[in-house]
């Protein structure tokens, strides 16, 4: 039963960005649901994506939404309840004193390995539903028209050059 065909395209086949979509959701909720067991049940559906993409001197708010390709209000959102919740916190951008930088708490460093964990069982997962030939393939593909888009798009270049590799998901 191939339930997500409702987002056909006019060729009849699903959606790049729907299969794209879908699989984000199942890696998103598979990671949270890792972190629940791990005993970070606070940590809302997708907000674990915030953790590999603060750096260790810290971050602006609206810099932080580029990254995670959010909009600046709704990262606003996020970092105020992952605050709350002990993971984040606000600190004096000691380059502009207008401004704060977001960095990770002690708690919130200790959800970056579990994260990424989390993610390298999905992946090695959906290598062995594929082939792990197959599933290095599409990473190698995406990764080219990723490259290819911030090559002709300045604007797609600046959104994309943020993603550090080094970085666990």
């Amino acid at each position: 039963m191939t339930v997500y065909m409702h987002g056909a395209s006019s060729a009849g086949r699903p959606r790049f960005a729907l299969l794209l979509r879908l699989l984000h959701r199942e890696y998103a909720l598979g990671v949270e649901a890792s972190l629940a067991e791990a005993g970070f049940g606070d940590i809302r559906s997708g907000d674990a994506k915030v953790f590999p993409l603060v750096p260790p001197e810290g971050i602006q708010v609206r810099d932080l939404a580029i990254r995670a390709g959010v909009r600046k209000q709704t990262m606003a959102q996020t970092v105020d309840q992952l605050e709350r919740a002990g993971y984040l916190e606000r600190r004096p951008n000691p380059r502009d004193g207008r401004s704060r930088l977001v960095v990770l708490t002690e708690r919130g460093r200790a959800v970056r390995p579990l994260a990424a964990g989390a993610g390298d069982r999905i992946e090695e997962r959906w290598a062995e539903l594929t082939s792990p030939e197959e599933f290095e393939a599409l990473r190698t593909l995406l990764h080219r028209l990723l490259d290819r888009i911030g090559q002709t798009d300045p604007d797609a270049a600046d959104r994309l050059t943020p993603i550090d590799e080094s970085r666990p998901d």
